[in-house]
Order: structure tokens, then sequence, then C-alpha cells
């Protein structure tokens, strides 16, 4: 076998590889010999089949792996033999064959480019963050004191209206028939809290003290018991006392009620709460921050089909007739497809360039930076993120997992955000990072992707 470079520009780089027909042959008979010696035939014991009867019935088979085999070899050799790093998949075409004659392939890759890691110590990084509003703590403290205004027996008797608090027995049948679930004693329930089947609290307004009623109400036909979804039931209600709200107090009593210790304590959680709804966006800002530094680093050449890749990607994001033309293909699939930028002007062009050149730099740059420190996605990182995807979808649990389990390619795109944001961690680590306060305004003002200089 013979392996010589014939073409190396930029990134590109292509192989001649020869294999010799004796070579071929010589794995042929090699092959051949060793299903021989086991294979079951009939009319013959194992191991005593004619050679000539083996060649007739696996000749063709044997002689295609071993040509494949011979390929990923030279394949092989010319990676490991030239120490290439390859950006993308190679690419083996076979040049000619003819039994007897010798075999020339090509092999086309390309390759990772010189990319120079930037001093992370002296990058400089704005971290955002959002002080809560003091305002936005009130209304929330306000609403809380509200929703947890203590009740107190009504001071005379009267009928039950919207709002109060109702201690009642309950039984619930269907078809005259107690059901599981159907049944409780000294139950509080706020009448208009709409925190029971529809029509029930309306049923007991205008009921008194130690009055008992029959309250009739269809389950919902979407209701998660679906053995009650879409029933006629009647609820036999004893309504034992009547209570009314009192008014809503914002002070240490609410607090310690709550599980504070006073009300600053409860101040400050609200405060946190309000903050934590924040940290996505805030997260998604830092990052930006962080590939906006990088991106001011040196240039370097991006892999041409890396940058293909990309670059539809970003124009098909961009050209509303896109969208149409891949509906259109959906139903058509006998014509060429339009490229995704036609009817794209100049400046849309190189604008969708940009980005998908900046994207794929940072792409390589973030994978170069963790590779070089040795940052890695481990087993537990993707099984926590499994988990948590799984959880996104209550019920189907286990079937995301399968679909995982049985999906690599699924799990290496799980995997591939988790390793971008433990890199991004050990940049901020290494960094010059700066706090900078910021309003909720300006964290959802929609950014714009800046292009690289």
């Amino acid at each position: 076998m013979n392996v010589s470079e014939t073409k190396s520009e930029g990134l590109l780089r292509e192989y001649q590889i020869v294999i010799t027909a004796a070579e071929i042959d010589a794995e042929v008979s090699k092959k051949l010999e060793e299903i021989a010696a086991t294979v079951k035939m009939p009319g013959f014991r194992p191991g005593k089949v004619p050679m000539s009867v083996v060649k007739s019935r696996f000749s063709d088979q044997v002689r295609g792996d071993a040509i494949k085999a011979a390929l990923d070899e030279g394949a092989r050799q010319a990676i490991e033999g030239n120490d290439l790093r390859l950006a993308s998949q190679p690419q083996v075409d076979i040049k000619s064959y003819e039994d007897g004659k010798d075999l020339e392939a090509s092999l086309a890759c390309e390759v990772m480019p010189a990319i120079t890691i930037p001093d992370l110590g002296k990058v400089s990084v704005d971290r955002p963050k959002i002080d809560s509003d003091p305002k936005e703590v009130e209304e929330t403290l306000g609403r809380i004191a509200d929703e947890n205004r203590p009740t107190a027996p009504i001071a005379k008797a009267r009928a039950a209206k919207l709002g109060d608090v109702a201690m009642i027995d309950f039984i619930g049948r269907i078809d005259g028939e107690a059901f599981e679930g159907g049944t409780a004693e000294g139950h509080s329930l706020e009448l208009g809290s709409n925190s029971f089947i529809p029509g029930f609290e309306d049923g007991i307004v205008g009921a008194k003290p130690g009055t008992t009623i029959d309250v009739p109400v269809t389950f919902p036909e979407d209701y998660q018991a679906a053995h009650l979804a879409g029933k006629l039931a009647v609820f036999e209600v004893k309504l034992n006392e009547l209570h009314e709200k009192a008014d809503a107090s914002i002070d240490d009593e609410l607090a310690t009620r709550l599980g504070f210790e006073n009300l600053d304590g409860l101040k400050g959680a609200i405060a946190e709460q309000i903050n934590g709804q924040h940290q996505t966006a805030l997260r998604q800002m830092t990052k930006k921050n962080v590939l906006d530094a990088l991106a001011e680093g040196e240039a370097f050449d991006v892999p041409p089909s890396l940058f293909k890749q990309e670059y539809e990607s970003v124009a098909r994001a961009m050209n509303p007739k896109a969208a149409e033309q891949d509906h259109d293909h959906d139903h058509d699939h006998d014509h060429d497809h339009p490229a995704v930028d036609e009817g794209m002007d100049d400046d849309a062009k190189a604008e969708a360039e940009a980005v998908a050149t900046r994207r794929v730099r940072l792409g390589l740059l973030i994978t170069e930076i963790g590779r070089e420190n040795n940052i890695e996605v481990t087993e537990e990182d993707t099984r926590r993120a499994v988990f948590e995807e799984a959880r996104r979808y209550p019920g189907q649990e286990q079937m995301v997992l399968e679909y995982f389990q049985k999906n690599p390619q699924a799990m290496q795109q799980i995997a591939g955000p988790i390793f971008e944001d433990k890199v991004i961690d050990f940049i901020l680590e290494m960094a010059k990072v700066t706090d900078v306060t910021i309003d909720t305004d300006t964290l959802y003002a929609a950014p714009e992707e800046a292009a690289p200089a």
C-alpha cells in the first residue's frame, strides 16, 4: 500500500491511496481460508468444503470486505501518519479498480486550523447582575399578605358569599355510589378561589352554616382522573362554619407564619426569588460577553464545510423565502433545491457570512480551549442532563430516558451545550470579570449578533 499527499491548500488535504492487486488477493485468500475452516454447507462436513465451492459462494463478499478494510487502513495511515487533526469527516472515493489490477483511491479531508488561544487572564468580561426593584418586592409582599390573610368566624349568621372561607364536610357520588377521593371532613375552602371542580364553589354560595345541601357538578372532559372525566357527580355538602378574611397585615407576624424569622427575612427571600427568575437571561448575557471578548482575538481560517453548514443555517433563518422553499420541497423531491440565500441582497449575504464565520471560529476556539485545559463532559454530566430533560415531560420520563439510551447521536447533542458551559465557566474563572448592575429592560432587549472584526 502506498499513501501520498496530492494536495495541500489552506485547510484542504488530499491523498492518493494505492492498494496493489497482490495485497487485495492476499487478504481475500486469507479470509476465504478462515471461512473454509469453519463454514457449514449441505453435503460437506465442517472444514471439508472444497475451496472452489467456498470461493464461488463467498468470493464477492470477501473481496468487498477486504477492499473496505484496506481503504480504512489507508485512511488511517494518511491521517495518523501526517498527524492530521480533522475538522470534518474525511471522504474516500475509489478512482479505479478492476480484478487483477491495483486499486486507486483518493482521500479528501479538512484539517483544523492553527488556533492561538488568547491569554485568558487578560480577557475582560462584564458580568451583568440585577438588584431587585424595591417596588417589585413590595408588590409581591402585598400579594403574599393578601393570599395569607388570617380568617375569623363571621360575627353574625348569614348566607355564604364569594370571598368567604367555608368549613365543610362532603361526600361525592356518581350514580349514587361514593367514589374514591370524593370525601373529606373539616375542609377549608375559599369560595371563588376556583380551586375545586367548576360549579362546586358556586353551589355553596347562599347556603347557611349548619345546613346540608346537594351540589351537582360535571367533571371536565380532560380531568386528570380518567375514570371521572366527563361524569356527573352529586356532592352532599355540610356547611359547618363560615369565616371571613381579616385585613392583610405586613409585619413580623406574617413572616413568622410563613417560616421566616422576621419581615426583613421574608423580604430578602422575595428579592432572591425575583432575582432567580432572571438567572437564565443573565447567564446568556454573560456568555455573550465572553464570546464577544474571545471574538476580538486573532482571526484564523475556518474549514469550508463547517462554514458552509453554518452559513446555510444563518441564511435560512434570515431569508423568509427559505421557509417557503423548504415547504415546497416537502412536496417535490425531484428538482434541485435553490440556494437558501436565494433572493437575499449582497448586504444580507455579507451579514450571513460574517455571522457564520464568527460562530464557526468561536465554536472551534471554545473546543480548543477545552482540549488544551482537559475539560471533559463526564458520564455523570450527561446522565444528569438527560434526567433533567426527562423531568420536562411528566408521565413520559421513562420514554425520554429510553430514547437517549437508544440514540447515541442524541447523547452527543446533549453533551455539546454541557461542554460549552464548562468552558465558559473556566474562562470566567481565569478572566478579569467585572460585575455590572443593569435593569430588566437592558437584560431583555433583543441582542444583535456582532460580526467579527
